[in-house]
Order: structure tokens, then C-alpha cells, then sequence
């Protein structure tokens, strides 16, 4: 076996391979925002009066965290046509994305909402406040901070996740990489670029994750 880094691949192949990152930066943004925005109303859904609306939310949670992320991208794209949905792959993948990870985030949220102090409730029924001012003034502000780190793993987690895509031909990262690799009989270059990558925009995100949490604590002065 020889070790032969060919650094002209490399050059020609990187512009490829970051386009492909803007791609693949862009997936796991609208993936996030969804799962952010859907997590959160799962979450105020287990906490409802109603039994039934409950029941039904916490069988979808399970659901969904019980199946792998490459079946319901699948899912999305291939058996919704047979219902009248015809999505794009990217429509399909992001959507897939934003609906498992919400799954997960709702737990999250869920943790974050638990640990107010019951005296925080309290005080908004004693105030007669309406649910709606309740959660968005009292209680979700400071059910953020301690839900920060998991919002920020799961960030980094979807990141990560976004290479299934390419089961359904969306030209992401590691897609890209491996139609460079199997066009050139070449995986070294390529593969070794996508790993640093991933790991270069990681590593700053959960840093930055981290500076946040911590200056929304100091705001809420905890």
C-alpha cells in the first residue's frame, strides 16, 4: 500500500466540495428552523388538558424516535406521491429532517419547561395571567437556558445527519464526494476533505452554542 496525497486533486476538487457545504449548510438550516418551531409545539402539546391531543402527540414522538431518519426521508419522498404530495428532494429531505429532529428537540423543551420552579406557575395563576402571556413572558424565557445545550448538540447533530440525503440524490456533501471519488478512482482526497470540514464547522458551532448559553443565562441572571 502507498500513501500519494495528490495536492492538484485537491485544489481543483475543493470549490466542488465547498459549494456542496453551502448545500449542505443550508439543508440543516431550514431542517433546524422546523425542528425548532415544531419541537416547541409538541412539547406545549404533551402539556395540554386535553387527553386525547396528548395521547396522540406522545405516540408520534415515540414514533418518530423510534425509526431511523433514512426511512422517513424515504418515506417523504417516495410513498407521499402515492397520497398526492410530490415534493423535490430537497423539499423532501428537509422536511424529513425538521419532522425527526422535532422529535427530539420537543424532549429538550420538555426538560427546559419541567425545571421551572413551581412558584413561577403559580405566581401567573395567581396573577390571572393568560396562558399565552404565561408562557411567552415568564416561563419559556426561562425555560431556555437549560434547554441551550441540547438546542445546540441537536444542531450540530442535524449537520452531521444531512449526508442521508443523498439516498434520495440531493447533492450535498458527502454525496458530492462520492461522485468526485467514483468519476477520479480516487477517495483519499475527497473523503479526507469532507471529514475536516465537518469538523471545522462543528467544533465553532458547539463553541458558539456554549457562549450563548451562557450570556442568556447571565441575562436572565442565573
Amino acid at each position: 500500500m502507498t500513501f500519494n496525497w495528490r495536492w492538484d486533486f485537491t485544489w481543483e476538487i475543493l470549490p466542488k466540495l465547498l459549494w456542496a457545504t453551502l448545500n449542505t449548510l443550508i439543508a440543516a438550516g431550514f431542517g433546524y428552523a422546523i425542528a425548532l418551531v415544531a419541537g416547541l409545539l409538541l412539547a406545549l402539546a404533551l402539556r395540554s388538558k386535553w387527553p386525547a391531543l396528548t395521547f396522540v402527540v406522545r405516540e408520534f414522538v415515540e414514533f418518530i424516535r423510534s425509526t431511523p431518519l433514512v426511512l422517513q426521508i424515504f418515506f417523504v419522498f417516495y410513498v407521499a406521491p402515492q397520497f398526492g404530495i410530490v415534493l423535490s428532494p430537497w423539499t423532501s429531505g428537509i422536511i424529513a429532517i425538521g419532522v425527526h429532529y422535532s422529535a427530539y428537540l420537543s424532549e429538550v423543551y420538555r426538560a427546559g419547561l419541567d425545571s421551572v420552579p413551581r412558584g413561577q406557575w403559580e405566581a401567573c395563576r395567581a396573577l390571572n395571567m393568560s396562558p399565552r402571556v404565561t408562557y411567552a413572558r415568564i416561563i419559556i424565557p426561562q425555560a431556555l437556558a437549560p434547554a441551550v445545550p441540547g438546542l445546540g448538540n441537536y444542531l450540530v447533530g442535524i449537520f452531521k445527519d444531512t449526508p442521508m440525503l443523498s439516498v434520495i440524490g440531493v447533492m450535498e456533501l458527502m454525496h458530492t464526494a462520492n461522485a468526485i471519488g467514483s468519476e477520479n478512482y480516487s477517495y483519499l482526497e475527497p473523503y479526507t476533505l469532507v471529514g475536516l470540514i465537518f469538523l471545522l464547522i462543528s467544533l465553532p458551532t458547539a463553541g458558539l452554542v456554549r457562549l450563548f448559553e451562557r450570556r442568556l443565562r447571565l441575562g436572565l441572571g442565573l
